[in-house]
């Protein structure tokens, strides 16, 4: 018999295949078995009768849920069924039992946080997990597609860096070879710049790390970023990339991903809306928009998750907040040429209260301001010559930004915690499994 996914099963109907997987729940009425298979493409209810098949009811009868089985049967549609499909099963191979003396830890019913995430090498295989992480690689293989397609170059940043780029409060040190420090990469960003001296527009993809002491449903110590750059950029150039880079993911996600989020429960018809243009406003506006809401916030504050929330509900899209103060942002931010407080940056805010899913800008291209900033910062500047040198060999403009996979995907996904949404979640007290 043919083998074939779950997903796939609607190509066969009428035939009769063979499926290999785990089995998801059981329920027995009188001479009949309804198990209900998973395969990691997804789930598919079967019959097993006695009367027809004596052998594959007696194979199935008092099997244990997660254990690993493969199953050969008719597919028939059924609307009534999980998928639309039903398989009439009349063989059983059973790979592996587990035990009713030693049971699947993660059982149909609610459990709590502390638990699942202990056993988050088993809670990935419920449904809603499983969605949520083909869901993240759908994200991924659209971001891809969007970046390749506007003809930027992916290259690949270090993990061990030997200073920091978003500060130095948050730097995971480490101990390199011969007694050297070392740091895990805060960001791609500052290697992207000599990428794209290089190749002109760049991406890189990879985890990043940063040692926050923080426990809110928006960080993690490890998470992923996609980090673009594009030489001859400005401002405006990052924000218009920003903005199609989003809506594609989403669009492709609503698209691809539908069965997923329909398991999600996830209202699609706010997905839907998420296209360009989305909506711009200045610091200065921000500041009035939250002051208006009863935040007590000042010109001259950061903005921390609640501001967000606040302001990222006033929209149906994500809004994009830009030339904030340059005293709250990075050394490397251009200021604006007409008001030398702002920096040239802004931040994504995702709607229905998500929060920062990008953040960017213009790059100082001047070597003088530059050395400045990084003096004012006390930053080792030795550890910068390489940085500085592409200030000093051809400087040009240039622009990039970053954009969290797994904030942008917990917002797609509507999961209420950023953990659920990569495999295994490092948190400040969290590195098991």
């Amino acid at each position: 018999m043919p083998v074939v996914s779950i997903e796939k099963v609607g190509e066969h109907d009428g035939k009769e295949v063979t499926i290999r997987g785990w089995l998801y729940n059981q329920r027995e009425s009188g001479k009949l078995l309804f198990p209900i298979f998973r395969d990691g493409t997804g789930i598919i209810q079967g019959v097993v009768s006695q009367k027809e098949n004596p052998e594959a009811f007696a194979q199935m009868q008092g099997m244990t849920q997660e254990s690993s089985v493969m199953v050969t049967g008719t597919v028939r549609a059924d609307q009534r069924a999980p998928g639309g499909y039903e398989l009439h099963v009349t063989q059983a191979v059973i790979v592996q039992k587990i035990p009713e003396s030693e049971p699947y830890p993660i059982q149909l019913k609610e459990h709590g946080v502390d638990f699942l995430l202990d056993n988050r090498h088993l809670w990935m295989r419920s449904p809603r997990q499983a969605s949520i992480l083909r869901i993240r690689a759908e994200a991924i293989r659209a971001a891809r597609e969007y970046m390749d397609g506007q003809g930027y170059i992916l290259t690949d940043s270090p993990i061990f860096t030997p200073a920091a780029c978003e500060g130095t409060t948050t730097l995971f040190e480490v101990s390199y070879i011969d007694d050297q420090k070392a740091y895990l990469t805060q960001s791609g960003q500052l290697y992207v710049e000599a990428t794209a001296a290089a190749l002109g527009k760049v991406y890189c993809f990879g985890p990043t790390f940063r040692a926050e002491k923080s426990k809110t449903r928006r960080h993690l110590t490890e998470f992923w970023m996609l980090e673009p750059e594009a030489a001859y950029a400005h401002l405006e150039d990052m924000m218009v990339l920003g903005e199609g880079l989003v809506s594609h993911v989403v669009q492709s996600v609503v698209k691809n991903r539908a069965r997923e989020l329909e398991t999600l429960k996830r209202d699609v018809k706010k997905l839907e809306t998420v296209k360009p243009p989305f909506p711009r406003i200045q610091y200065d506006e921000a500041i009035k928009i939250l002051q208006k809401s009863g935040k007590e916030v000042k010109w001259g504050d950061d903005f921390g998750g609640d501001e967000e929330t606040v302001l990222s509900s006033q929209f149906d899209r994500p809004v994009m907040v830009h030339r904030y103060p340059t005293a709250i942002k990075a050394f490397y931010m251009e200021p604006d040429p007409k008001r030398p407080e702002l920096a040239l940056g802004f931040d994504m805010l995702a709607s229905e209260g998500y929060g920062e899913i990008i953040g960017g800008g213009e790059r100082m291209s001047s070597y003088e301001n530059l050395v400045k900033r990084i003096r004012e910062q006390g930053l080792p500047e030795e550890a910068f010559q390489w940085y500085l040198d592409l200030r000093r060999y051809g400087s040009v403009p240039h622009a990039g930004f970053g954009l969290g996979l797994e904030r942008t995907v917990a917002w797609i996904c509507g999961t209420e915690h950023i953990r659920e949404v990569i495999p295994f979640p490092r948190m400040i007290y969290r590195m098991y499994p």
